[in-house]
């Protein structure tokens, strides 16, 4: 229990480090790029649990009409800063995670829609600078450990899921080869092998065969397979694994920097014995409490560890919530899974990619408030540059901005003027204060373009395309060049990895390959 004299040290300690992270922020700019050796001051530990297929809708302190109890969550929203106004960079799985390890966004890369298959090669270049990456130069341990879905180089012969994988060999150019010092996870729950990886090799060899089963509504339906392998042991294990981490790294004190990307409430639907039938509602909805509770352990652990007061915590999820996973259920018990916006997972529409994003940092953020400045996932690399002072090159974080004015909350001026986002198919909407334009591409036909002022009709129903057509050219216009030059915040024009992006047309094929960068 902390004593009066501790509270007063670790209060001295915040006061301490605000003042050189203002110091920081104003002189950014004489620092020169991994120069910089651990810095002196306290640097805090950085949490950052990203939930998978969670809609705003599904946290209770966010929504109203939320009918599936989250009381970690709501401690945490109450205890932090929510925004409302977060985005994924995309509104499925790999590419956001993709800009938020790398703060950029992922149609640059060979991936122009849907995500990564199973078996295939890694979507993040090895060198290029990422968010545990940064971190470790000054001083963080980095570990993720949860679903990875970034690719990897498999030993076998064929491509893709049709690869005869080698078990037997270290897995290459994993997380512990792009910034992470451990990995322990699952690389897409419903994809095989269907087992755990620990670091580059499989924990249990897969020797046992995955047969047909109702909890992959998509994906796999057999495969190679741990034998006793259990859907619904996964999350209980990262929690596990992940509350471990937590207290080996408080004894160090040293900071560090723990991913946790969950499996849940993505397929399969498979909570454990202890939450099965105890919303009352559906499968989706008691995973959803058991997503709730998973994330509660890490904020229990970092209390009991000792370390919350010196912690940075966020929670936040990868794209919108799923609909082909009990939504129906959900909506027929009154549950808005999006809460007040149209769309769900995979949609160019706010239900697609608007999310939860809560900040909980004692003594820095402020408790039980909320803010409504425009951020992204692909933004943590910029912000945690300038946690550290490390000001990022050119080439890296080239659609990232630095929001840690706003989780301290010592600016009101808007941070991020424009966000782009892409939906499964390859489709692009781009953002410029309250305007939304999408363009509906098809893979021959000329685009159908759509205009929506979110201040006004947070749903998306009024199409002003019509009524303010010169709005609709400069955003086009806006998007143009943020694609042609590599980059949508100042700097360098960089190099997309394939040069042949075109906005108003569905990619021709999902990977790009003519003239793309090996990666």
């Amino acid at each position: 229990m902390e004593t009066h004299s501790d509270n007063a040290r670790s209060s001295m300690r915040r006061r301490t480090f605000m003042g050189s992270v203002a110091a920081s922020l104003v002189g950014m700019s004489c620092a020169t790029v991994g120069t910089r050796s651990p810095a002196s001051r306290r640097l805090p530990s950085i949490v950052f649990i990203l939930a998978d297929d969670m809609g705003v809708g599904d946290i209770q302190a966010l929504c109203p009409d939320c009918r599936v109890p989250t009381p970690y969550l709501d401690r945490v929203v109450h205890e932090g800063v929510t925004f409302t106004d977060a985005h994924s960079g995309s509104a499925v799985c790999s590419p956001s995670r993709y800009g938020l390890l790398t703060g950029r966004y992922c149609w640059r890369t060979r991936l122009r829609e849907w995500v990564l298959d199973a078996y295939e090669p890694p979507l993040i270049a090895p060198d290029r600078l990422t968010l545990p990456g940064l971190l470790k130069r000054h001083g963080y341990t980095t570990a993720c450990i949860g679903k990875w879905h970034l690719g990897w180089d498999w030993t076998g012969e064929g491509e893709g899921r049709n690869k005869k994988a080698d078990f037997t060999v270290p897995i290459r150019s994993g997380p512990t080869t792009r910034g992470f010092d451990y990995y322990f996870g699952t690389d897409v729950p419903n994809f095989p092998p269907f087992t755990f990886i620990e670091n580059d090799r499989l924990v249990t060899p897969p020797t046992a065969t995955y047969t047909d089963d109702p909890l992959l509504h998509m994906g796999f339906k057999t495969g190679p397979m741990a034998p006793g392998w259990r859907f619904d042991q996964i999350l209980p294990t990262l929690t596990e694994r992940a509350v471990q981490f937590i207290h080996q790294q408080a004894r160090t004190g040293t900071p560090f920097f723990l991913y946790f990307p969950m499996t849940s409430p993505h397929e399969p639907i498979a909570p454990s014995e202890r939450f099965k039938g105890k919303s009352s509602i559906a499968p989706i909805a008691d995973f959803l409490m058991e997503t709730d509770w998973s994330a509660g352990q890490l904020v229990e652990a970092l209390d009991r560890a000792g370390i919350a007061n010196d912690t940075l915590l966020i929670f936040a999820t990868d794209n919108g919530h799923s609909h082909y996973t009990g939504w129906e259920k959900l909506v027929e018990h009154g549950h808005p899974p999006s809460g007040p916006f149209r769309g769900h997972k995979g949609d160019i529409w706010e239900g697609g990619h608007r999310v939860p994003f809560i900040v909980r940092w004692p003594g820095v953020a402020a408790p039980g408030t909320r803010s409504d400045q425009l951020i992204c996932l692909n933004d943590m690399l910029a912000t945690c540059a300038a946690l550290v002072g490390d000001p990022l090159p050119d080439n890296a974080g080239e659609d990232s901005v630095n929001i840690l004015p706003a989780f301290t909350g010592s600016t009101t001026r808007p941070l991020r003027e424009t966000l782009i986002s892409h939906d499964v198919r390859g489709r692009f909407a781009i953002r410029h204060g309250s305007l939304k334009l999408v363009i509906f591409a098809e893979k021959e036909a000329e685009p159908k373009l759509e205009l929506y002022d979110l201040e006004k009709d947070i749903a998306e129903t009024q199409d002003l395309s019509g009524r303010y057509p010169d709005d609709v050219q400069r955003l086009i216009k806006l998007l143009d060049q943020h694609v042609a030059k590599g980059r949508s915040i100042p700097g360098t024009p960089q190099p997309n990895d394939t040069p042949d992006i075109d906005i108003r047309h569905l990619p021709k094929q999902r990977w790009a390959r003519a003239g793309a960068t090996k990666v």
